[in-house]
This record gives C-alpha cells, structure tokens and sequence, in this order.
C-alpha cells in the first residue's frame, strides 16, 4: 500500500467507526476479528479441502557448518499443501479486511500512524535482513 492509500484508509476507520469506539471494545473486535480469520484458513482446511496441512518437524541444520542462513528458506516448509480455492480465498481476504479495520482502529485510538509502522518495520526488516528471526 502507498502511503496515501494507508493514511486514506486509517482516515476511513476513523469515520466508520460508531459502535467500538472504547479502547476495551477495539481491542475485543480486533482479538475477534484475528480469531475469525485463524477459523476461515481452518475450514478452508477442514471443510472445503483446497488446502491441507502437511506438518512435520523442520529439518534445521544440526551443525555449525551446516547452520547457513542462506539455506534455511531451502530447508523449512510451509506445511501448506495446494492453493486456496476462490471461494476460501474470498472469505479469508473479507476475513483479513476486518481485522485490519480493527488494527487501524487501535492506531487510531492510540495515535500511531499505521504507515509509521510499517515503515518502521520494514526499515528494520532490511536492516536486519536475514537476521530478523522473530
């Protein structure tokens, strides 16, 4: 998002928001609306089918020589088996919408501009590069 689209949008939220003004509420809507969006992937799972989970241990290196950052994306798996149909697809990105108006709501309230954010993270994410292993 440019910088104008994520002003513009936290300048929508702002206007929208009538009901969960109260700080509690945002932050109930926003845990909500994260919870909402964890249940959609899991029924694209457990209902729909269009993606299944193929979970195992990762395959980490066990050596210092064999520790290479540069081959951990290499080694690691997503456990994510098949793409999304259109119709999850669908519902998760109205899913994530919510719970973006919720975060945007937050800043909002606690006046953090959200482009700051994520300026700021991505300003640290290069800096860190490989090594941001959070």
């Amino acid at each position: 998002m440019s910088l104008l689209d994520l002003k513009t949008f936290q300048s929508q939220v702002s206007e929208l928001l009538l009901r969960h003004r109260s700080l509690l509420d945002v932050l109930s809507k926003y845990q909500q609306t994260n919870s909402t969006v964890n249940r959609s992937v899991i029924k694209a799972i457990t209902e729909c089918g269009c993606i299944e989970v193929d979970a195992k241990k990762q395959p980490y290196a066990s050596s210092e020589q064999d520790a290479a950052v540069d081959s951990v994306p290499e080694l690691t798996h997503t456990h994510v088996n098949g793409l999304l149909c259109e119709t999850c697809r669908d519902f998760i990105n109205a899913e994530l919408g919510k719970n973006l108006f919720y975060m945007s709501a937050l800043c909002n309230l606690l006046s953090v501009d959200l482009n700051e954010v994520l300026d700021k993270e991505s300003r640290t994410c290069s800096t860190l590069g490989k090594f941001n292993l959070s």
